[in-house]
């Protein structure tokens, strides 16, 4: 099947979608490494180059308005340097709608990669993963109410950074039903089960063992699972090994499509938007899985974050469905 680029890009703009998760900053150091330490068996780097960009559910926003999605991002930062700078990113982007809570109690979330002769060489995270307060909650829930009802899909990224609280997540899917909005999840390990009665949630496949277990198979493990949360559509994404799709008592797996996998940093959130998008424009689950499994492919070939665009996009489908019309 060929999919008319224009015809997707023209309801894409009419959709808008609210992201609600765990907000990162993402920051790089790039440099070269020539000679190893003498202090221990580690390479120098030296440093070059250093960037910042949105990452986590930001960068699930980004990809979204990219494909032409107006969207309302709810997240959390502290008050600090790095909070400000998240901030005034997301502010370039007049198409979303930036909602983030300063808590005085923990410090922004920061990932700095450090990328040395085009490889990667270490993560240093600085993080606080305690569950927010009862004020922050309060103050989510007043945000998040009059939202729900404006939008045509809800979007929670789970990082497990302290935001998705137990009474968060009940509370918001259940004011999805109420207003007759489709909830879209990717979980972590330790809000699993809490997520119940959506339309669709994506675990990796390591978060998907460790929950149903190592020695459970697909597909029979997928349908389980599905089962047990009652959630519409199951994705679990596999790497290089593309993603399984579990709906209406299918299952189907879709292979990869990189051409060439630099870094994988930001897939997830690419998977999650655009399946998103593209099953509340309409398309079917393996179609909008097809999508996603794509604008995933295309933003492995860049080094860092890279949220996927409309010319990204459109070149990968020309590309794709060129080929294997040859």
């Amino acid at each position: 099947m060929k999919f008319n680029f224009e015809k997707l890009s023209k309801s894409y703009r009419k959709k808008k979608l609210l992201v609600v998760g765990d907000v990162i900053l993402d920051a790089y150091v790039w440099g070269i490494v020539d000679r190893m330490s003498p202090e221990a068996p580690v390479p120098i780097v030296q440093s070059g180059e250093h960037g910042q960009q949105p990452g986590g559910a930001a960068n699930v926003a980004l990809n979204l308005t990219n494909l032409g999605a107006k969207v309302s991002l709810v997240g959390l930062v502290g008050d600090d340097d790095e909070g400000v700078s998240l901030a005034n990113a997301l502010s370039n982007d007049a198409n979303i709608n930036t909602h983030l809570l300063v808590d005085q109690g923990r410090p922004t979330t920061i990932k700095t990669r450090v990328i040395a002769n085009g490889h990667h060489v270490v993560r240093i995270d600085r993080e606080h993963l305690d569950p927010i307060r009862t004020e922050i909650v309060d103050q989510l829930k007043e945000i998040l109410g009059p939202l729900v009802q404006r939008s045509d899909g809800i979007i929670l990224q789970d990082y497990n950074k302290g935001l998705f609280t137990k009474e968060i997540i009940y509370w918001t899917i259940a004011k999805g039903k109420e207003y007759t909005v489709p909830v879209y999840v990717d979980p972590k390990h330790k809000n699993f089960s809490c997520y119940k009665n959506v339309r669709m949630i994506k675990p990796n496949l390591s978060e998907f063992r460790s929950y149903v277990g190592k020695d459970m198979e697909l597909p029979k493990s997928g349908f389980k699972l599905k089962n047990e949360l009652k959630t519409d559509i199951l994705l679990v994404t596999k790497g290089a090994k593309g993603i399984s799709i579990f709906h209406d008592h299918k299952y189907e797996s879709i292979e990869t499509k990189a051409r060439a996998v630099h870094d994988v940093s930001g897939a997830g959130d690419t998977v999650l938007g655009t399946f998103a998008l593209n099953d509340v424009c309409g398309l079917s689950p393996k179609d909008s899985t097809i999508l996603a499994n794509l604008a995933a492919g295309r933003v492995c070939e860049e080094v860092g974050i890279f949220p996927i665009n409309q010319d990204s996009f459109k070149e990968i489908l020309y590309h794709h469905y060129s080929s294997s019309d040859k």
